[in-house]
C-alpha cells in the first residue's frame, strides 16, 4: 500500500516526494510566512507591508513577494494613479494558510513562555 505522503509532486521542474517539503518550498522562508501573516487582515500597500516586517531589505521583500505572487498565494494590484499605488492581498490559496500560520505563531508564543525566553518588560 502506498503512503499518500510519498506521492511525487512536480512543481517548477522540481520533484518533491514529501508534501511537507513542497509546502516549505512555498512558504518556508522567514519572510514569505511573515508577509502572509501581515496580509491576514486584508490588502496592504506595498510600502506599508514592507515597513510592517522588521529587518527586511528591499531586495528580499521584492524576492519574497514575487515568489508568493508567482505561486498564486498573493495577488498584486497596481492602481493607475500618480504616484503609482501597488497593493497586495492574499488569494484564496493564501488565505487558506492563515490558520496554519496562526497556529505556528501560537506555538512560538507557548514555547517561548514555557522555556522562559521572553525578555523582561521595561
Amino acid at each position: 500500500m502506498e503512503n499518500k505522503h510519498s506521492q511525487r509532486i512536480i512543481y517548477k521542474d522540481k520533484d518533491y516526494y514529501c508534501s511537507l517539503a513542497f509546502v516549505l518550498q512555498l512558504i518556508g522562508d522567514k519572510y514569505k510566512s511573515l508577509i502572509i501573516f501581515h496580509l491576514k487582515d486584508g490588502g496592504m500597500r506595498s510600502g506599508d507591508l514592507q515597513k510592517s516586517i522588521t529587518d527586511i531589505s528591499n531586495r528580499m521583500f521584492t524576492y519574497s513577494i514575487r515568489g508568493l505572487e508567482k505561486d498564486g498565494l498573493v495577488k498584486r494590484t497596481v492602481y493607475p494613479v500618480s504616484p503609482p499605488k501597488v497593493e497586495y492581498e492574499l488569494t484564496q490559496s493564501g488565505k487558506s494558510l492563515i490558520p496554519i500560520i496562526l497556529s505556528m505563531d501560537k506555538w512560538g508564543q507557548d514555547f517561548a513562555k514555557e522555556h522562559h525566553l521572553y525578555a523582561p518588560s521595561e
